[in-house]
């Protein structure tokens, strides 16, 4: 674990670290646009979830490293339900993303919800004028 922190959740410890440099660019990469209403993809966020565990522990009595929660009967087995998952989801991308911080992470998200559909617009009225130019007809003399 790249600079183990521990956390409580829901009255449960665990242990939340730093994501190694390219896992990193792939989770942040596929789980921000993975989880946008409208745009996002379930089973591409859901994959990322998993592999986000993966650098989460659950601090066991008696035992001297956490848990690694590496697998679904692993999260299953010791985040009780998907209020509690978020709860860690969310502690584990403001560890890793400095932009999450300060409650952020709701007008970044808001920044990109009004920006799309703008964007699309603009670009797809772009696409529909370069597909529907009329070229000059035939001179028929």
């Amino acid at each position: 674990m790249i600079e183990p922190k521990e956390i409580e959740v829901n009255g449960k410890k665990f242990v939340i670290s730093k994501f190694p440099a390219i896992a990193g660019r792939e989770i942040i990469a596929k789980y921000i646009p993975s989880i946008m209403p409208k745009i996002g993809d379930y089973k591409v966020n859901e994959e990322t979830m998993l592999k986000m565990m993966s650098y989460v522990g659950v601090v066991i009595e008696g035992k001297k490293e956490p848990l690694i929660l590496s697998t679904q009967p692993l999260i299953d087995n010791h985040v009780k339900d998907w209020e509690m998952l978020g709860k860690l989801e969310m502690a584990i991308m403001e560890y890793n993303c400095s932009f999450f911080l300060s409650g952020r992470i709701s007008n970044f998200f808001e920044d990109i919800a009004q920006k799309v559909p703008a964007w699309t617009i603009k670009t797809l009225t772009a696409l529909s004028q370069l597909s529907s130019k009329v070229e000059k007809p035939v001179s028929t003399s």
